[in-house]
């Protein structure tokens, strides 16, 4: 493979869902199906809070397996908090090695406190490996 740099803002997916904590799971899968989303940012209350995402695989072991009504479950009760943050710049290289030292899936790219997008695993590999190809 050629050493070439690919940014994680060259592939991140920049558009993304926001929902607030207070949201019922019912609600999060809603939005995740009509923007065909496997996760959604979960706003902070305010500036001293910190971003949280949930992911399909939470309701899935949260809710579903739980036999809990996604009626009945509000969002922070299953989300991810705090959330570990990647930098627009950050080459996709060391962006998978921390998905692998961390066990992520996918994370927030975050720059100067605003969210810009999502990276995940799929992206890395569908649009940024691709990219060395």
């Amino acid at each position: 493979m050629e050493n070439k740099t690919i940014l994680v803002q060259d592939i991140m997916r920049t558009s993304f869902g926001r929902i607030d904590r207070e949201e019922t799971v019912r609600t999060a899968l809603s939005m995740m199906a009509d923007s065909n989303a496997r996760a959604l940012i979960v706003n902070k209350r305010d500036d001293k809070d910190e971003l949280g995402i949930v992911v399909l695989a939470d309701i899935a072991k949260q809710v579903l397996a739980l036999d809990k009504s996604p009626d009945r479950v509000n969002v922070y009760e299953i989300m991810s908090k705090p959330v570990i943050q990647v930098a627009p710049t950050m080459d996709i290289r060391y962006c998978a090695r921390l998905f692998d030292r961390f066990g992520l899936e996918r994370a927030p790219v975050v720059e100067n406190g605003k969210v810009l997008g999502i990276v995940s695993y799929h992206v890395l590999v569908l649009r940024g490996l691709m990219q060395y190809l």
